[in-house]
C-alpha cells in the first residue's frame, strides 16, 4: 500500500484513533485480514467471524509488525476505531486507487473469472507493474484488500468482482470504479441464490453500467458468444469491444484444436493482426478465457505478437485450477476442486476426455471424480444429472460419485445414461473416494478431480499425491 499516516487513514474512513503514541506513524505494508499474514509496516482489519474475533488477534497482530488495528473497538494497542470495518476498507481502496490513477480493468461471470484474471495478469505484468489477487479475493473484502496493494509504481490493477444478488458488483465498482470492464458469461452458478439467468444478468451487467464513456475512455470487453452478455452493449456508455469466436468478434479465435495431450491450439486474430497461440494449459475453454485477456491486453497497448507469445507461456497462478501433476508411476492427476458450477463441470470433463486421448492409446484409463455443484436451487436434480449422462457420453471410463444426495444424482444420470457395472460407482466421502483409487488405480490413469468447495475433495488430489514429490506439475 502507498504510505499514509494513521491520522490520514482516520480521516479517510470517519474513525477514531485509540493508544496510539504517535499518529504519524505511517502504514506502509499490506492490509490483512489474517494475523498469521501480518508482517512489517502492516494495517491489521479485524472482523467478527463466525467462529472467531479478530479483534482478539489484535496484540498479536501489533506484536509481528502491525502499525495498528482497523477495529469496531478499542483492542488496548494501537487503532483506528470505526463503525464498520469492511465499510472503511471499501472507503480506504477508493481513496487510494483515485489518488494512484491506476488503470483498474475489473472483471465477471458466472465460470472462468479466475483463470481468467490469471490470464491478464501474466499478459500486462509484461507490459508494466500490474496487481491482481490471489485466488478468487472478489468479495467486499477481497476486492480492496487487492485494490490496497498497489503501489505508486503499479499501472494496472486487474479486480475480479462476484455476486451473490442484484446490487452487489454495483457496490464493488464504486470502490474501486474501473476503466475497463470485462463480462466473461451468464451461467448457472449460484442460480439456486439469484432465481434465474435473467436476474444473473442484470447483475453481471452492473459492471458495464458502471464504465465511463467511450470519450472518456471507458470500454466494455464482451462475449460476443453469449447472447446475454453480447447484449449487455446497449447498457454501456463504454466503447464495446467484442471477443470470441463469432465472426463479428473483434479479437477471435479461428482453426481451433486441441494437442494430443488436451492442450488448445488456435489462430489468434485481432484488429492489428493475428498469431498463432498454443497454451500450456488444459481444455478447449481456455480458449474463450485466452480471448478475453488477449481483448484487454490489446487495449491496454499490447501487440498481438506479444499476446500470442504471453498466452503460449502462461500458467496457472491460483490453486487447484485444472492443476496436472504426473506421478512418477505414470499416473496423472487433474485437481480442479476448488469450485464448480454447471458450465466448469462440463468444461472440465470435456478436458479430461481430450486428455484421455492420449492415455487410451496407452492402456490407461480416465477417471472423474466428482461431488456436489452448490447453490443450484430447483434446478439442481437437472444439473446433476445432466453432468452425470455427460460422464458417459464422452466416454469418462469411471465416474466416481462422492458425497450425499447430490452425488447419487450424477451417479443416476450416468446409470440412465448407459453406464452399468463398474462403470460408475457412488462413495460416501473423499476417503472412500481415496480407498477406490488407490487400489484401481494403473500406470496411464487421468484422474479428475471436482466439486463445489465445501465438499473438500482436494483432499482427494492431496492423498493421491503423497509421496510423488517427483512427479511433474505441468501447465502451471
Amino acid at each position: 500500500m502507498i504510505a499514509l499516516s494513521l491520522t490520514e487513514i482516520a480521516a479517510i474512513v470517519g474513525g477514531q484513533t485509540f493508544d496510539i503514541p504517535d499518529p504519524a506513524i505511517q502504514v506502509t505494508g499490506s492490509v490483512v485480514y489474517d494475523s498469521r499474514q501480518v508482517g512489517p509496516g502492516s494495517l491489521f482489519a479485524a472482523f467478527a467471524g463466525e467462529h472467531a474475533d479478530g479483534h482478539d488477534y489484535a496484540e498479536r497482530a501489533v506484536a509481528a509488525g502491525a502499525v495498528a488495528v482497523l477495529a469496531t473497538r478499542p483492542v488496548g494497542v494501537p487503532a483506528v476505531v470505526v463503525p464498520d470495518v469492511t465499510a472503511a476498507l471499501g472507503a480506504l481502496a477508493r481513496a487510494v486507487v483515485e489518488r494512484l490513477g491506476t488503470t483498474v480493468v475489473a472483471l465477471t461471470g458466472s465460470a472462468g473469472k479466475t483463470s481468467t484474471k490469471d490470464l491478464i495478469a501474466q499478459l500486462l505484468q509484461r507490459k508494466a507493474p500490474t496487481v491482481w489477487p490471489a485466488g478468487n479475493l472478489n468479495n467486499e473484502i477481497g476486492l480492496p484488500v487487492t485494490a490496497l496493494r498497489a503501489t505508486e509504481d503499479t499501472q494496472h490493477l486487474v479486480l475480479e468482482m462476484g455476486a451473490r444478488g442484484v446490487g452487489h458488483i454495483r457496490y464493488l465498482t464504486e470502490l474501486t470504479p474501473p476503466r475497463i470492464g470485462l463480462v466473461l458469461n451468464v451461467g448457472t452458478a449460484h442460480i439456486g441464490e439469484f432465481g434465474g439467468r435473467e436476474q444473473i444478468a442484470r447483475a453481471k451487467g452492473e459492471l458495464v453500467e458502471a464504465l465511463p464513456s467511450a470519450e472518456e475512455g471507458g470500454v466494455a470487453v464482451l462475449n460476443a458468444d453469449d447472447p446475454l452478455v453480447k447484449g449487455m452493449a446497449d447498457r454501456t456508455k463504454a466503447r464495446v469491444v467484442l471477443y470470441g469466436e463469432a465472426a463479428d468478434a473483434a479479437v477471435r479465435a479461428e482453426n481451433v484444436r486441441l494437442t494430443e495431450n488436451g492442450r488448445p491450439s488456435f489462430s489468434l486474430h485481432t484488429p492489428s493482426g493475428c498469431s498463432d497461440v498454443t497454451m500450456r494449459l488444459y481444455g478447449e475453454h481456455h480458449v474463450s478465457n485466452a480471448l478475453a485477456a488477449a481483448a484487454v491486453a490489446h487495449e491496454l497497448g499490447m501487440s498481438v505478437h506479444e499476446i500470442a507469445v504471453a498466452l503460449s507461456e502462461a500458467g496457472t497462478l491460483s490453486r487447484w485450477r485444472m492443476e496436472v501433476t504426473e506421478r512418477p508411476d505414470g499416473v496423472t492427476i487433474v485437481n480442479d476442486a476448488y469450485n464448480a458450477n454447471p458450465e466448469s463441470m462440463r468444461a472440465a470433463l470435456r478436458a479430461l476426455a481430450a486428455m484421455g486421448g492420449a492415455a487410451r492409446a496407452e492402456g490407461g484409463r480416465t477417471w472423474a471424480v466428482l461431488g456436489l455443484m452448490a447453490e443450484l436451487g430447483d434446478e439442481a436434480l437437472a444439473e446433476h444429472d445432466a453432468v452425470g449422462r455427460l460422464a458417459v457420453r464422452l466416454n469418462v471410463s469411471k465416474l466416481v460419485a462422492v458425497g450425499g444426495r447430490e452425488a447419487s444424482w450424477l451417479q443416476l444420470g450416468a446409470y440412465n445414461e448407459g453406464s452399468w457395472g463398474e462403470e460408475s460407482v457412488h462413495v460416501s466421502d473423499a476417503q472412500a473416494a481415496i480407498d477406490l483409487l488407490r487400489r484401481e488405480l494403473r500406470p496411464g490413469d487421468v484422474v479428475l478431480v471436482k466439486a463445489s468447495r465445501s465438499v473438500g475433495l482436494e483432499r482427494v488430489a492431496a492423498a493421491l499425491l503423497e509421496n510423488t514429490t517427483e512427479g511433474e506439475v505441468t501447465g502451471r
